[in-house]
């Protein structure tokens, strides 16, 4: 009877053991397989290169409905002590390792976009200027409202109000709120959450995807 016991114990320690070992695994495999393709596309990377992905986190879904597009969340790329890394608005704006960036996203793809003149433009004093751009928004929170203010910031936002300080660029043309696709219930669940019942449609936004098919931009991988 002891026996049978202690069988029925271990197998439930198991059984509830196994979720968080699964979710261990997971992160690992795809922590190895970004480390493996970091490694190939590093030597084509540069400083102030714009990196596309399709984030998991809980607001993902709505802003691939109201954008029809897959990608949702985005980063500049900075190398650091030899290091590429992705300066990023999350909570708060910070940089992290391109690995562990990539490896957080959907399935591990991502998509790296250069400015069509970058050789030209991104001199040494204007990558600078890009950095230091970066620098005053460090540590800010991130805005889960989208406005326009300096208060918080978004990660499209971020990536925009970057590149027309230090280059007098616009990566992308700036739309209002009303312009996305607000009809689906998972997009409208999200704007409620968010903002009740006053919707700021006039507030001006930039999107992941309106700033990857910038013409100013073109594609690295």
């Amino acid at each position: 009877m002891r026996r049978l016991l202690l069988l029925v114990l271990l197998s439930a320690l198991t059984l509830a053991a196994y979720p968080r070992a699964q979710r261990y695994f997971n992160r690992y495999q795809a922590t190895w397989a970004a480390s493996i393709t970091v490694a190939k596309i590093a030597p084509r990377l540069q400083n102030g290169d714009l990196i596309f992905q399709t984030s998991q986190s809980a607001q993902s879904r709505a802003i691939q409905l109201a954008t029809h597009s897959a990608y949702s969340h985005c980063g500049i790329l900075f190398q650091k002590e030899g290091e590429w890394r992705v300066f990023e608005a999350v909570q708060p704006v910070s940089d992290t390792s391109l690995a562990a960036w990539v490896a957080r996203g959907k399935n591990g793809q991502f998509i790296v976009k250069r400015l069509r003149d970058a050789e030209t433009v991104l001199t040494p004093p204007v990558l600078r200027k890009l950095r230091a751009a970066g620098e005053q928004y460090q540590g800010l929170n991130y805005d889960l409202y989208f406005g326009w203010s300096d208060e918080r910031i978004y990660c499209s936002e971020l990536l925009w109000k970057l590149y027309q300080q230090a280059t007098g660029r616009e990566i992308g043309k700036l739309q209002q709120l009303r312009e996305f696709d607000l009809s689906h219930p998972t997009v409208q669940a999200k704007m409620r959450e968010r903002y009740s019942n006053k919707l700021p449609l006039d507030e001006r936004v930039i999107s992941p995807v309106r700033m990857m098919k910038s013409p100013e931009l073109v594609t690295v991988r």
